[in-house]
């Protein structure tokens, strides 16, 4: 069938489809923007129309008819780490069924960058902002506390949501392993992180609270860098570590990367997993289920994260703000053979 021409040419609008499916423009622009909210035949009707007429929806019509683009801004310190790349991954599962569009942007770990991406994303008036991390600058916060839209801080939960948070405790779940380490007969065990951002900062904050509590805290133990993580870097750090402390029996390794790296460098060195040296990482990859031994690790949800970040932000911007504002999703403690130094 040959698209109908619309009376006076140019462009089909919203109004040639509203007139040609027998309903409003409103039903037309709700069935565009949100199908699942009109019914199936509903849906069909004005589809056909659609594309009778060959209309395409113009999106910068429709940011100046609401005044918001229909743009979710997500804001993450890496696009390669795979902890992130879970979270977008959530974020755009989520908004699939839906007519908004993701834009990403790379803050390299720098709080001068996000404030530099913020004030782009903000001239562009998103629907929603989603940010990693509540550490951001005072710049950064004041943009994001006068943007306009609904915001959500992931990856960590704390006492001062901005607008909204979804997330964990890193330092709980730096304790939580450690804790776990104590208990199966470890004594010396150390920490090892790398690039150590806020996040890094706190599961250390974790382990020392552990260690301490315990009476066997001792600063030799903690081996860290600024350096960005790898598997390489977790050899060299767990190098550095027997080098300070020959006695070690135990790791905890900000990251499952560095955890790896060490237990690469036990089956180089003949060093005996878990009997000598025990190990634990943080985030629970797969690749730790089926190293040999397998790792212990803290799983975090990332993916469900992403997830309940859009949903939060989608039900504040239909006017149902979730009355808690800060939703606390936990971790896991994944027990594997790395530290089974029992046997059992």
């Amino acid at each position: 069938m040959k698209p109908r021409a619309r009376r006076g040419g140019g462009r089909p609008t919203i109004a040639d489809v509203a007139r040609l499916a027998g309903v409003g423009a409103i039903t037309v622009s709700r069935a565009l923007r949100e199908p699942e909210r009109v019914s199936e035949s509903l849906r069909q009707q004005i589809q056909q129309a659609v594309d009778e007429l060959g209309y395409v929806p113009d999106p910068n019509a429709r940011a100046l008819a609401s005044a918001r683009a229909e743009v979710f801004g997500v804001l993450v310190p890496s696009l390669t780490n795979n902890v992130f790349a879970e979270v977008v991954r959530g974020i755009y599962d989520s908004l699939s069924d839906s007519s908004f569009r993701v834009q990403l942007g790379n803050t390299h770990y720098s709080g001068l960058e996000e404030e530099r991406l913020l004030q782009v994303f903000l001239s562009q008036r998103p629907s929603a902002l989603i940010v990693s991390g509540i550490d951001q600058t005072a710049a950064a916060r004041k943009l994001l506390e006068t943007a306009g839209c609904p915001v959500v801080q992931i990856m960590e939960t704390g006492p001062d949501p901005i607008d909204m948070m979804v997330g964990f405790s890193h330092f709980d779940g730096g304790r939580a392993a450690t804790n776990h380490m104590i208990e199966v007969g470890y004594r010396r065990i150390g920490f090892l992180g790398a690039r150590m951002d806020p996040r890094s900062q706190r599961r250390l904050a974790g382990y020392r609270a552990a260690m301490e509590a315990a009476g066997l805290f001792d600063p030799r133990l903690v081996t860290t860098t600024p350096v960005p993580s790898s598997v390489t870097l977790g050899r060299d750090l767990f190098r550095d570590a027997l080098a300070k402390m020959p006695s070690l029996d135990g790791v905890f390794c900000n990251n499952d990367d560095i955890a790896l790296g060490v237990l690469f460098e036990c089956h180089r060195a003949s060093i005996a997993v878990p009997q000598t040296i025990g190990i634990s990482g943080f985030n629970d990859f797969d690749m730790m289920q089926v190293a040999f031994p397998s790792v212990t690790s803290i799983r975090t949800h990332r993916y469900e994260i992403g997830r309940q970040a859009v949903v939060m932000a989608r039900a504040a911007m239909a006017g149902t703000r979730p009355e808690n504002r800060v939703l606390d999703l936990g971790f896991e403690l994944k027990r594997r053979e790395s530290t089974d130094r029992a046997g059992g």
